[in-house]
């Protein structure tokens, strides 16, 4: 798993694409429990190196119920994005992670994570590619319906700041998702 993590941040495979030099990020070991897959990074997470390293970071955590130290213990919880550089801002926030990413790497990370009892599919990217033909036409519907998917799969909207809106309309989320995941996330780390 070392090497090939060092291989991954060694990529420059969409380095012609990206706003600055490529900083790949993620986190992962042979012993993850949990995998959490979201979109990129952003600015600030490019600039810091450390995933989830901003505001979203935070509201993740809040939903978790983990501070910082269980989050970025990579023998509990692996930290591997659909793109796993900073891909740049769009007219309404950042752009989509770059394609190359997920299937030149996933699947030889994944591969090695024999213990993974959880994964996380944050945003609409992550679940269409992991979910497939039982992704839903939104990720409301997806997230409404994550029994459906677990035991292995759990989809939830980005923590984003500019997600407090998609929140305040949808108040069960807060009340029966977060609780739900925080009791699997006990179970599953301790």
């Amino acid at each position: 798993m070392d090497e090939l993590l060092q291989e991954i941040r060694k990529c420059t495979v969409c380095e012609k694409f990206l706003p600055f030099l490529p900083r790949p990020i993620l986190q992962a070991s042979v012993s993850s429990k949990i995998l959490i897959i979201g979109q990129a990074p952003g600015q600030k997470v490019n600039e810091s190196g450390i995933p989830w390293d901003d505001q979203s970071g935070n509201e993740l955590r809040r939903w978790l119920g983990v501070g910082k130290e269980q989050f970025y213990n990579e023998d509990l919880f692996a930290l591997v994005p659909m793109g796993f550089c900073y891909p740049g801002k769009g007219k309404s926030g950042d752009l989509p992670p770059r394609v190359e990413c997920a299937p030149l790497w996933h699947e030889k990370v994944l591969s090695q994570m024999k213990d993974i009892k959880l994964i996380l599919l944050i945003g609409q990217y992550a679940q269409k590619h992991y979910l497939g033909e039982k992704s839903r036409s939104t990720i409301t519907e997806n997230v409404k319906g994550y029994n459906e998917f677990l035991p292995l799969y759990l989809p939830l909207v980005h923590p984003s700041p500019r997600n407090k809106i998609w929140q305040k309309k949808n108040p069960w989320f807060e009340l029966t998702v977060v609780p739900k995941l925080q009791e699997i996330i006990i179970n599953t780390i301790g």
